[in-house]
């Protein structure tokens, strides 16, 4: 049996940097692993009260580099080792002075290439999945919160990567799905036997991906290299809306990387309103990017000391709060208000100096065509199941019910 590999630290499988802390959907706990001297170890942040605090995990030797930890929604925190060829699972807990470990089973990936990384923390905190990568298809496993320990869900042919709930009840899964050399958005439905159906392409020979979504608004943010063939762009829409995917020129920062981590939530009607940050990457280091969809401009933000890129959640009310680790400050979490000129902003996209639709990469200054997608009604208290449909000439699929 070959062992799977593990992925770097610090990326994902498409290559882009993934946070150095993860956050629960709601916002209550994060967990990382930290550094004692030349020794790792898991660490729980508290976030949902008056102050941060951490409290340490260690078990009874230091964990590798490329371990993962996952916070749950109960305060205990998910680990994913590799130890014997297997990719084990455990929760942990603090009990008085020391640490108590769950075990919760393995999984094995007997393919030659396959590695296995956990999927973001999914609503509701009560379960976690992880996601397989074979040579020739992948599949998605619940490894925390099933009822005999990790439970395979769907096998989806073709090499997936990413990972974003579309929905608040973890049902709907959005996967970049990689088949004949081209990267397309797929959604794999849980509670249908992995139904697999389309999402996003936008060109037949584009590679769209799917990097962020709010279930609210039904704000999604893309890169796609469909607007310049050979070079990958930042691009928006909204779930269920006939208008294309635009691609702002504000989004492109010169020899940087930039990567969308969160979006405010409770736009429910106002999608082009939702408050977007974004971590910059370049040569001289990361710092922050605030953007609206209905403005023309990214405003660039000095990260605080400390911060642990790419992680982070914003407030309903828009306010963007930062995780960072000092010496002097070694659980802190930073609050960063919406910046001059954008607190309370909710001017819709068809008002003066919004970002017009872009087809062909150039921004449209007409504002009559506007960014606007049509309005995402509230979640009911009893969600209807929904099916993506296929896209075609780059608007983003309408959700329909079955």
């Amino acid at each position: 049996m070959t062992a799977c590999a593990i992925e770097p630290a610090a990326d994902d499988a498409d290559g882009a940097a993934r946070p150095e802390c993860t956050i629960t959907a709601d916002g209550a706990y994060a967990a990382r692993l930290a550094l004692d001297g030349d020794s790792w170890f898991p660490e729980r942040w508290t976030l949902d009260g008056p102050e941060p605090y951490a409290v340490p995990l260690p078990g009874n030797q230091p964990e590798e580099p490329g371990t993962e930890v996952q916070p749950m929604g109960d305060g205990r925190v998910l680990i994913r080792r590799l130890a014997d060829g297997r990719h084990t699972f455990s929760l942990l807990y603090p009990t008085g002075p020391g640490t108590g470990e769950l075990p919760l089973g393995a999984v094995e990936c007997p393919d030659e290439g396959s590695r296995l990384r956990l999927l973001p923390p999914a609503p509701g905190g009560e379960r976690a999945y992880g996601l397989a990568v074979g040579r020739r298809s992948s599949a998605v496993w619940l490894v925390a919160g099933g009822a005999f320990g990790p439970e395979h869900l769907a096998e989806i042919p073709g090499r997936c990567s990413g990972g974003v709930w579309l929905d608040h009840a973890g049902r709907m899964l959005a996967l970049d799905r990689e088949v004949g050399g081209r990267t397309k958005t797929v959604v794999v439905d849980l509670e249908r036997g992995g139904e697999v159906s389309p999402l996003l392409q936008i060109a037949a020979d584009s590679d769209d991906r799917l990097l962020l979504a709010d279930p609210n608004s039904g704000l999604l943010l893309i890169r796609s290299d469909a607007p310049s063939p050979g070079q990958d762009r930042l691009g928006w829409g909204v779930l269920g809306s006939t208008l294309p995917v635009r691609f702002p020129e504000c989004l492109r920062v010169p020899d940087c990387t930039v990567t969308p981590f969160a979006i405010q939530p409770g736009q429910v009607l106002t999608p082009e309103s939702c408050a977007v940050a974004l971590r910059v990457d370049g040569p001289l280091g990361s710092w922050l990017g605030v953007w609206r969809p209905a403005r023309r401009r990214m405003h660039h933000l000095p990260a605080p000391e400390g911060w642990l890129a790419g992680a982070g959640l914003w407030t309903g009310d828009g306010v963007l709060h930062l995780p960072y680790a000092t010496a002097e400050a070694p659980c802190g979490l930073a609050r960063v208000p919406a910046p001059s000129g954008e607190a309370g902003d909710t001017g819709r996209a068809g008002d003066a100096g919004a970002e017009g639709p872009v087809r062909d990469g150039t921004a449209a200054g007409s504002t009559s065509d506007t960014a606007s997608g049509e309005p995402s009604e509230p979640d009911p208290p009893n969600p209807v199941a929904l099916r993506p449909v296929p896209l075609q000439e780059a608007p983003l699929g309408r959700l329909v019910t079955k």
